[in-house]
């Protein structure tokens, strides 16, 4: 079995953002993308031939904790890498970014690896090998629990072990936001934490039916099943319409700004970092989305997930009247 070795230094280039200071704290995984353009998706049995070909840093946690960070967000990661030489790219524009890597450990095994698909029309499919994100269990995450426990928000996603999830929900003192994509079995107990609970459409739908609850309807129906759930609030990312929060005080919709999509690889993942930056600012959860909307729209503008998010001094794509 693998091995766990020293936890890597930490990140240079924000020597300020240490693990004590941290608002945010990332509990996910983190991967190489290997990108490819296609002038469409193909069907099953085709060959298409593409361009592109690079490895740039993604995975749903790396990517959060990377947009938090770039907007001015003090962001710790726990989680894996591999000794490959995809570590060093996935992990560069976290350090660029400032997010504290003391918790990010080097293991036997290979740094996860995404294969994207991007199509003309910007949409995009994912397929994920996690490598030593499987890693990232009940066990890593005990022995990294400190960030965890003096964390006032922790962020959690669906590319770790189960009961790494678990266990980094257990051990949170703090506000526990829940994107659970992709959607896996975690425990009923430890999701229905979430606050919000931060998803699409689909991924809610999934998300019921492993609740034991009708998965169909329109985005309003799923919110709201979702709290009678017990869950205490949701947003619902709806792409170019926006998103729809939900919490004990209703349904509100929250607009988005016009943009023309180059490639949305990663959004989701701009739009959850941007909602927990507002959040530990003190913002309510509408204005927390209503930011997150606008980071969102400008990271569609640009290709790739990491290198499209804005930092803190970029002009965001207007309040969408």
């Amino acid at each position: 079995m693998s091995q766990h070795s020293a936890p890597r230094p930490a990140a240079t280039s924000n020597t300020a953002n240490t693990t004590a200071t941290a608002d945010i704290v990332v509990v996910g995984s983190v991967n190489a993308d290997l990108t490819v353009n296609v002038p469409r998706h193909p069907e099953p049995g085709e060959t298409l031939l593409g361009s592109g070909g690079g490895i740039t840093a993604g995975g749903k946690g790396a990517n959060q904790a990377c947009a938090a960070a770039k907007l001015g967000g003090r962001v710790a990661l726990v989680g894996a890498v591999g000794r490959d030489a995809n570590a060093t790219p996935a992990t560069a524009l976290m350090r660029e970014a400032g997010v504290n890597l003391d918790h990010l450990e080097d293991v036997d095994d290979v740094t996860g690896l995404a294969v994207i698909t991007v199509a003309a029309d910007g949409e995009n499919t994912v397929l994920v090998i996690p490598g030593a994100n499987a890693l990232v269990d009940a066990t890593f995450v005990r022995a990294h629990r400190a960030p965890i426990e003096q964390a006032p928000l922790v962020l959690l996603q669906g590319e770790i072990p189960a009961d790494g999830f678990a266990e980094a929900v257990k051990l949170a003192h703090g506000r526990v936001v829940i994107n659970l994509a992709p959607v896996v079995d975690v425990p009923r107990d430890a999701l229905l934490t979430a606050d919000p609970l931060l998803a699409n459409e689909h991924e809610a739908g999934l998300i019921l039916a492993q609740l034991g609850l009708d998965g169909s309807g329109t985005p309003p129906e799923l919110a709201q099943r979702l709290l009678d759930a017990g869950v205490a609030s949701v947003v619902l990312t709806l792409g170019a319409a926006g998103a729809l929060v939900a919490d004990a005080d209703g349904l509100r919709d929250i607009a988005s700004p016009r943009v023309t999509a180059v490639d949305t690889v990663g959004a989701g993942d701009s739009f959850a970092g941007a909602l927990c930056f507002r959040l530990v600012a003190g913002d309510s959860l509408d204005d927390a989305a209503a930011y997150a909307a606008r980071v969102g729209a400008f990271s569609v503008q640009r290709p790739g997930a990491q290198p499209s998010y804005p930092n803190s001094g970029d002009e965001l794509p207007g309040a969408a009247r």
